[in-house]
């Protein structure tokens, strides 16, 4: 079953599960797209924070990929946006648990770091470089917060049921195009994406990503994962990077080249994950002058204006 099955993500995991002959259950919040459009065998259409509604769209499910999310602190009030995704999460893991599912895999995200969303100033900083699971959460919005605890139901679900639940921190994802226009954002104003250190993940990787959660040999308890791309969007080198728009966070790592500041090698060796759709595409010239490192700007006020850009 595939919660949030209409949605950007959600469409690529279907993709992703029909290419391997899969059959799958979408479970989507509303008709809107139409059956015949989403390439599921079965589409539940109700509120995956109803568990009559998740318990009928279990039936005959073994695995369980769980998108369905309010997907920024903007797009309802806080209080909104924290009781949707936790109730969410809670009841189709609980659920999946009751009927023996055992393989369970949650969208996650970077913004559990808080950094993505912060209202304060100065702006928070990562306590080191490259991001890892042990990095300290500095949240302030309800969208993180809720993402630390799908995180912790997670975990709990897994102690409860025995399951495994893969917990996936994704970045920003996109197709060519929209990580296209990203990148051209990122470029004019490199500063926007300093929060999530310039990270993205093509939607086919994102996907592949979540359905290695329920097939990789290697999971087992409720691990947190980080996955995106190995390089950044930006063409000017990480270093270059950090040294104008990070310079105080202490490095733990050398970052040659576009190498993300994420650290992926839990992913790799827990799922066999590397991306295989790199952006830039072939063509690309990274001594365009107007694509590389600019001068640093003063933090950016709340609402981050990249909100509505982010996963799913």
């Amino acid at each position: 079953m595939v919660t949030g099955a209409a949605g950007r993500l959600g469409t690529a995991v279907l993709a992703e599960l029909a290419d391997r002959g899969v059959p799958v259950t979408a479970l989507v919040v509303e008709d809107g797209v139409g059956g015949g459009a989403l390439q599921a065998d079965r589409v539940v259409v109700g509120d995956a924070r109803d568990p009559e509604v998740v318990a009928d769209a279990l039936r005959g499910v073994d695995a369980v990929i769980h998108l369905a999310a309010l997907a920024s602190p903007e797009v309802a009030p806080p209080e909104v946006v924290f009781a949707t995704n936790t109730q969410a999460t809670f009841v189709v893991l609980n659920e999946a648990g009751r009927v023996g599912v055992r393989r369970t895999v949650v969208a996650s995200s970077l913004s559990v770091t808080g950094l993505p969303f912060a209202r304060s100033t100065p702006r928070p900083r990562p306590a080191y470089l490259p991001f890892d699971t042990a990095l300290p959460l500095r949240i302030e919005d309800p969208y993180a917060l809720s993402k630390q605890v799908d995180e912790a139901t997670a975990a709990m679900m897994h102690r409860r049921y025995g399951m495994t639940a893969v917990a996936l921190r994704l970045p920003f994802l996109g197709d060519a195009d929209r990580l296209a226009a990203h990148a051209s954002r990122l470029a004019a104003d490199p500063a926007l994406g300093a929060s999530e250190v310039w990270s993205y993940l093509d939607l086919r990787d994102a996907a592949r990503a979540c359905v290695l959660g329920l097939t990789a040999p290697a999971v087992t308890g409720a691990p947190v994962l980080f996955v995106a791309a190995p390089d950044t969007l930006m063409a000017a080198p990480t270093a270059d990077l950090l040294a104008v728009y990070l310079p105080d966070v202490p490095r733990r790592a050398e970052f040659p080249g576009r190498t993300v500041p994420i650290d992926l090698a839990p992913g790799r060796a827990l799922l066999g994950f590397t991306a295989r759709y790199p952006y830039p595409p072939a063509g690309f010239d990274p001594s365009d002058p107007d694509l590389l490192v600019g001068p640093p700007e003063a933090p950016r006020p709340y609402p981050n204006p990249l909100s509505q850009e982010r996963h799913p």
